[in-house]
């Protein structure tokens, strides 16, 4: 078999089946990659959500051992929602950042790649390949980088020519020798605006990112939001699109190609106090397609009660005081009471004494006294 010839059937197919691109590398180490990551788990920027080891990460072989190349995919998402609802005075909306948007993209690329996978083993007896998205060992960024999909800007993201930042990644080891595609020279050079817009100073400086300042990260942990990160999360229940929105590459760039990676409005920008009522089996009618979803809904209840508070929506008071009392996870009915304290109502101070008469969290009530020293300060 021609090895040439099937990389460009390869090629074809993969825009047959809706893959906007496609690149081709060695399973040689990623030094440069293994470098850093040494450096990051020493300084301890890790989020803590990476897969396998450092040698697992940056040497393919260790994941195949008769790897012979890397297949790197991306496909393109929309930046911009059409008929975006409104979020207004006493009727306040959250947000969704768009890579999770549509229908977990994780499913989608994986979809997509078992179909290549399914291609070469039908051209060639005894091919095999390892797909993964996002959550494998591999970094999607560097594999696309070397592929000549993209650059990986001083965001950290992945930047291609025609969309931008706005694309998922994925890659599939396989045993079949592809010529590699040379990578992309173009990098951000001397602009620095998403350095200098990160909302928490996660980027440490261009490339280099300290993951659990991410406000992407804060919004999927499950603990008690630490007050530095709470001013900084506006309205965000789930991730961040700061750094990306502010980059001069995505300028003007917005694509609708893919039906089920469109937003349902009122999914991804849900009113907030309804939110908070939810019931599980309600979340996972609701959301459980949605990549946003699989942290569960507590992590996004909190984000919306710290979103109601940054709106100092009054109306949100009588349900975050029912929280407060009544829920049975301490980290809702602790930010509840900072929330109520927050926002400052008149009655606040009031609620938040009464409720700590019967509370025995310790976690719980810092946050109440917290809360009540918000109420002072605005008295």
């Amino acid at each position: 078999m021609d090895v040439n010839q099937l990389k460009q059937d390869l090629i074809e197919y993969s825009k047959e089946i809706g893959i906007q691109e496609i690149g081709f590398t060695t399973t040689d180490t990623f030094e440069t990659l293994k470098q850093r990551l040494v450096v990051q788990q020493s300084l301890k920027f890790q989020s803590g959500f990476e897969k396998g080891s450092i040698e697992e990460r940056t040497t393919p072989t260790t994941l195949m051992p008769k790897a012979q190349s890397i297949i790197s995919i991306a496909l393109a998402y929309p930046s911009r929602m059409k008929d975006a609802p409104k979020s207004k005075k006493g009727d306040r909306r959250g947000i969704f950042a768009r890579a999770s948007w549509g229908k977990d993209y994780h499913d989608v690329l994986r979809e997509k790649l078992n179909l290549l996978g399914e291609f070469l083993q039908s051209r060639i007896d005894g091919a095999a390949y390892k797909a993964m998205v996002d959550t494998g060992e591999l970094s999607d960024r560097a594999v696309a980088e070397r592929a000549g999909v993209g650059f990986v800007g001083k965001n950290c993201a992945l930047i291609t020519e025609d969309y931008g930042s706005w694309v998922y990644l994925g890659e599939m080891i396989t045993n079949i020798p592809f010529e590699p595609d040379e990578p992309i020279e173009e990098g951000c050079g001397d602009c620095n605006i998403c350095v200098d817009s990160c909302p928490t100073g996660a980027l440490v400086q261009g490339g280099q990112l300290n993951a659990s300042r991410c406000v992407a990260y804060q919004t999927i942990t499950k603990d008690f939001l630490p007050d530095e990160f709470r001013e900084k999360l506006g309205n965000r229940l789930y991730g961040c699109d700061t750094c990306q929105i502010v980059c001069p590459k995505n300028k003007k760039k917005d694509f609708h190609i893919h039906p089920e990676l469109e937003p349902e409005p009122e999914r991804v920008k849900p009113k907030l106090i309804p939110l908070l009522k939810i019931s599980n089996r309600e979340f996972k009618e609701t959301y459980g397609y949605m990549a946003g979803s699989w942290r569960g809904k507590k992590p996004i209840q909190r984000n919306a009660i710290v979103a109601l508070a940054h709106y100092k929506d009054e109306t949100a008071v009588d349900t975050l005081a029912d929280l407060m009392v009544n829920d049975p996870r301490p980290v809702i009915r602790g930010t509840a009471a900072w929330a109520i304290g927050k926002i400052g109502r008149e009655d606040a101070a009031q609620m938040i004494e009464e409720a700590m008469v019967k509370e025995s969290d310790d976690e719980v009530l810092f946050e109440m006294e917290k809360g009540l020293d918000l109420c002072k300060q605005k008295a």
